[in-house]
């Protein structure tokens, strides 16, 4: 969840101003508050989500604690891929996220019949991404979800309507899931360069090649 700082700083005079962060993830946003308190000029500190919510410093610790044994800071990478000359489609999912201090990486893919386009095997993927956040059991979160198709992507957004009954069964799927889950999703469309790992899982996938791993990414 990201997070901006709201705080009156009062000087040892009596006068008083507002000041406003940059957004920054709520466990830094938590460090830098209780070390402005510290300094015994700060009358008072709120949170902002950028879901207008505010917290303050109390409930956002409560907040952190219990989400520290649960998977949180997801961020969801999700690429479909359709042969025209077999009808068969290949689903890439990466999941990176966080669970007791420690940062991992779910790769998952899965091949996959009966579907008529590629943008119907994008939309599957990215089924198949809610899926494995079920199991992780990833619920009431805000999570981050980047593919290369602007189809889904601004079909999602709610930017492009959807026309095409195939689409819209899968977008009334997702939208009935998301809620099951309780998330707060943030989509974000990048060039397929940038979305190499779920592609790759989606091609490996159309070539028969089935991955499920979850392992450790250790930071630098």
């Amino acid at each position: 969840m990201k997070i901006r700082i709201e705080w009156i700083y009062k000087t040892s005079k009596g006068a008083e101003t507002t000041f406003h962060s940059e957004e920054m993830p709520a466990a830094k946003a938590l460090l830098f508050a209780e070390d402005m308190e510290r300094t015994g000029r700060v009358k008072s500190v709120i949170f902002n989500d950028q879901y207008d919510s505010t917290w303050t410093v109390k409930e956002l610790k409560s907040y952190l604690k219990g989400i520290e044994t649960e998977p949180h800071n997801v961020t969801v990478y999700f690429d479909g891929g359709f042969d025209r000359s077999t009808s068969s489609s290949g689903l890439g999912c990466v999941i990176y996220y966080e669970q007791n201090g420690k940062s991992y990486r779910l790769r998952r893919n899965a091949p996959a019949t009966g579907l008529i386009s590629n943008n119907e095997a994008e939309y599957a993927a990215f089924y198949l991404c809610l899926t494995e956040l079920e199991l992780l059991g990833v619920h009431h979160l805000p999570v981050r979800f980047i593919g290369d198709s602007q189809v889904v992507i601004n079909h999602l957004r709610e930017e492009w309507p959807v026309i095409e009954k195939d689409l819209f069964n899968w977008a009334d799927k997702i939208d009935t899931k998301m809620k099951e889950l309780g998330l707060q999703p943030e989509y974000e469309l990048v060039p397929r360069k940038s979305n190499g790992e779920a592609d790759r899982l989606a091609t490996q996938a159309l070539n028969g090649i089935e991955i499920t791993a979850t392992s450790e990414v250790m930071s630098d």
